[in-house]
């Protein structure tokens, strides 16, 4: 039986269940993956677990969310006592502990008290209020991952991706601009419905076009890489179908029943689209040719679209 990939870090949207069918599209010879929206950071630890290259960068914009990365990676041990800790003291007074964590966490962003809120709230799902302060509920019925589980997938963890890995906090855009033509980049962005609305599930959106505008300047540079951007479950879509002038190959992917179907008693079905950048599609084609550089553009999508 193949070994199981750790992950310490639930997050509602990670893409720890698509790895498998997101790893085959790398090229042959990677020198650094980079994670510009990192969250989880569920492709650089399956890209390290398979061994799919040996330097990683994992940014978010999430400040108290990367401070947590750099506990896990390098003192795991530290951060896996204080979890276990967090979680005994929570025994018998579950739902005022929480409250009482999540307030502090909300004055002092101690990544600490983080890794317990993750491990403990709704579906795994975070929430964050105007003010960018976490809100989201506890999952009452769990006590979250056990000690000894989570002290397993942080050690893990830590040892696939210490001394091999960057830890940024800055706006993706510098992330994007700090890549070279033999990296490669993995993103998966904040849907843009999603970002739209009053209780955002994410610590901050994007601008739609921006957005655009850095994929372009992507293909200019000849870089390659992932996006993981929109989806459809059911009838419903989520975010707006990139444009084809960019040159990127569409692929979706069965992600299986919904977990919000499954609560409705529904049989609705997700599907999350990947586009693989021209450049890499080239490297894919024949890794012995440097990609070639392009120069195309695009109408910006209108905001009432959004």
């Amino acid at each position: 039986m193949p070994m199981k990939i750790p992950h310490p870090i639930p997050y509602q949207g990670s893409k720890r269940n698509l790895a498998k069918h997101i790893l085959p599209h790398f090229p042959k010879i990677i020198d650094t993956l980079i994670e510009p929206f990192a969250g989880s950071s569920a492709i650089s630890i399956a890209s390290a677990h398979k061994a799919k290259t040996g330097k990683y960068c994992i940014n978010d914009i999430n400040k108290a969310l990367m401070s947590l990365w750099t506990r896990i990676i390098n003192t795991p041990y530290e951060i896996a006592s204080i979890y276990e800790k967090l979680w005994h003291e929570q025994l018998g007074n579950r739902r005022e502990y929480y409250d009482f964590i999540r307030d502090e966490f909300n004055k002092t962003h101690n990544p600490d008290y983080l890794l317990y809120l993750l491990a403990r709230c709704v579906k795994a799902s975070v929430r964050y209020n105007a003010q960018g302060e976490f809100n989201q509920s506890p999952d009452n019925r769990r006590k979250g991952k056990h000690p000894r589980t989570m002290r397993k997938d942080i050690l893990a963890v830590s040892a696939l991706l210490w001394g091999k890995t960057q830890i940024h906090n800055l706006d993706y855009k510098e992330i994007l601009s700090m890549a070279k033509r033999d990296d490669l980049i993995y993103m998966d962005p904040p849907y843009q419905g999603v970002c739209a609305t009053g209780e955002p599930r994410y610590y901050s959106g994007i601008d739609f076009n921006e957005f655009l505008e850095e994929l372009e300047k992507l293909n200019l540079r000849g870089i390659s890489f992932i996006l993981s951007y929109d989806g459809k479950s059911g009838k419903k879509t989520y975010g707006v179908e990139l444009p084809k002038e960019l040159g990127m190959k569409k692929m979706e992917i069965n992600a299986g029943r919904s977990s919000q179907a499954t609560l409705l008693g529904r049989d609705d079905v997700t599907f999350e689209s990947i586009y693989l950048s021209r450049s890499l599609l080239q490297k894919l084609e024949n890794p012995s040719i440097a990609p070639q550089v392009y120069v195309r553009s695009y109408q910006p999508v209108q905001p009432s679209l959004l």
